[in-house]
């Protein structure tokens, strides 16, 4: 029996657990457990409130096995780095990123654990190329494997009709994606000029959950968009605890975001996107280095449509929602390129990965 832990620092890493957690609980050689965080929500500004409890009634509700312990598992499955890896004893410590985008925080935070080795799950060449420049090739034990998160894309658990039904959308208009991160944000750029979209489109606007916890972002960032749907209700602004963006992303012809891991997890659909380009100048560290490992304005610059005005927000969803024949074939080369499968069977991989290596310790 293969004991593992999905540790589930945020309740938002789960839809990039859930796939592989889906494939090791079909095989009953699998012992699966869960280890929900503080999922702390700022309260008045200043207090925080931990969420940990009501999640894990949640998640025990729908036959979930709960723990709050770290060691005694073959395998650890973490959407980041752990903050205390030493908890953990001897289990093999296995990274799946929650959001792989194109931030330097990731690689920020496997250097500041150079004496920890994990085994890391990577969706394609560009990740392979990034942890090489960072010499984390050298650390850990890396796999390129594809993105678990997206399997549920390609393997038919989605249905377009019924996610149109579902939402409540227009069928016969085109529905367009906006998915903001909370840092750096397009949120106060882009503003009330979302609307300029709905004569055309159906519009959703799906937020980070850092937007709504008001811990890492202001709660101004959410209730920005409470009152724009009060004034235009035809917007459809996805509930605070629901965290899955992928149905979103699925449904969706196009999207619009702006430094948001999301903008990959839309391409691996090849479709074409619109990205708001930022200030990347001013996205640093405290320490100095970028928020960013590739700017705004240069992320899929040949596939997707950039722009730095909302104003001309309405004319790049028309552009990405009718890309050229040169856009097209750029569209496939980048996912090729970042993905290195979108065949549905990722999570199978890790599985299989996870069992070799567990069987040869």
């Amino acid at each position: 029996m293969i004991k593992v832990l999905f540790d589930l620092v945020q309740e938002y890493y789960w839809p990039s657990f859930e796939p592989i957690y889906k494939v090791m609980a079909d095989d009953s050689n699998f012992d699966l457990w869960l280890k929900i965080g503080p999922n702390q929500k700022r309260f008045l500004g200043v207090f925080l409130i931990s969420q940990k409890k009501e999640i894990e009634n949640k998640f025990i509700k729908q036959g979930y096995q709960i723990t709050n312990r770290c060691n005694d598992f073959d395998a650890v499955i973490c959407g980041s780095p752990l903050k205390f890896p030493e908890k953990y004893g001897q289990s093999l410590l296995c990274n799946v990123d929650h959001g792989p985008g194109f931030k330097t925080l990731r690689y920020r935070e496997f250097l500041k654990q150079r004496k920890t080795k994990y085994i890391v799950f990577l969706e394609g060449q560009y990740r392979v190329e990034k942890f090489k420049k960072y010499g984390l090739d050298k650390i850990e034990d890396i796999y390129k494997v594809g993105l678990p998160k997206l399997d549920p894309f390609f393997t038919g658990v989605y249905n377009r009709k019924s996610l149109i039904k579902k939402y409540k959308l227009n069928p016969d208009k085109k529905t367009v994606l906006y998915a903001p991160s909370y840092k750096p944000t397009s949120i106060f750029l882009i503003g009330e000029n979302i609307t300029s979209l709905l004569t055309n489109y159906n519009v959703i606007i799906k937020l980070h959950p850092y937007s709504w916890s008001g811990k890492y972002a202001s709660h101004s960032q959410h209730k920005f968009f409470e009152k724009l749907v009060k004034k235009y209700p035809e917007l459809h602004l996805v509930r605070k605890n629901e965290h899955n963006i992928m149905p979103y992303l699925f449904i969706s012809d196009t999207m619009i975001s702006d430094g948001s891991s999301v903008i990959n997890e839309f391409l691996a659909l090849n479709r074409c996107g619109v990205i708001f380009d930022l200030d990347d100048e001013k996205l640093k560290h405290s320490d100095g280095q970028p928020l960013l490992e590739d700017e705004t304005s240069e992320w899929l610059k040949n596939s997707f449509i950039h722009i730095s005005n909302s104003h001309n927000l309405l004319d790049a969803v028309n552009e990405a929602l009718n890309p050229s024949e040169k856009r097209k074939k750029q569209l496939l080369l980048d996912k090729q390129y970042i993905f290195s499968h979108t065949d549905g069977k990722s999570s199978l991989r890790v599985k299989q990965i996870i069992a070799k290596l567990v069987q040869n310790k």
